[in-house]
C-alpha cells in the first residue's frame, strides 16, 4: 500500500524549524520494513486546471502490507518522533492512502 501525505508549512517558520522539519520527513525513509520512501516538493510543472503546486513538501511511503501501515500508525517510534516534533510546523496535512487494484 501506498502513504502519500501532503504538508502545508506554517509561513512564519525559522530557517532553523524548516531544516528541523525536513529532516525528520527524510528520516521517515530510513524506517527498515518500508519497500520505498520519497520525500519532495513541489515540481516545477506547468500550472494546468489540474495540478496543486500549493503545498510545502510530500512524503510518499510504499509498504509491503496494510499491518505494517498500522503499525506505523499505532507504534513506530519515528513516526511518533516526527509528528511530536514537526506538528507545530504545520497549518495542513493530508494523506492520500491506496491499495493495488489488481
Amino acid at each position: 500500500m501506498i502513504h502519500n501525505v501532503y504538508f502545508w508549512l506554517k509561513q512564519d517558520l525559522s530557517a532553523g524549524q524548516v531544516e528541523t522539519f525536513e529532516n525528520e520527513l527524510i528520516a521517515l525513509k530510513t524506517i527498515d520494513y518500508l519497500e520505498h520512501g520519497f520525500v519532495g516538493k513541489p515540481a516545477p510543472t506547468d500550472e494546468r486546471p489540474v495540478t496543486d503546486h500549493t503545498f510545502s513538501y510530500s512524503l510518499t511511503l510504499h509498504f509491503k502490507n496494510l499491518e505494517d501501515h498500522n503499525f506505523y500508525q499505532a507504534e513506530c517510534p519515528k513516526h511518533k518522533r516526527f509528528v511530536d516534533i514537526c506538528k507545530p510546523f504545520f497549518e495542513r496535512v493530508i494523506v492520500y492512502d491506496t491499495s493495488p487494484i489488481h
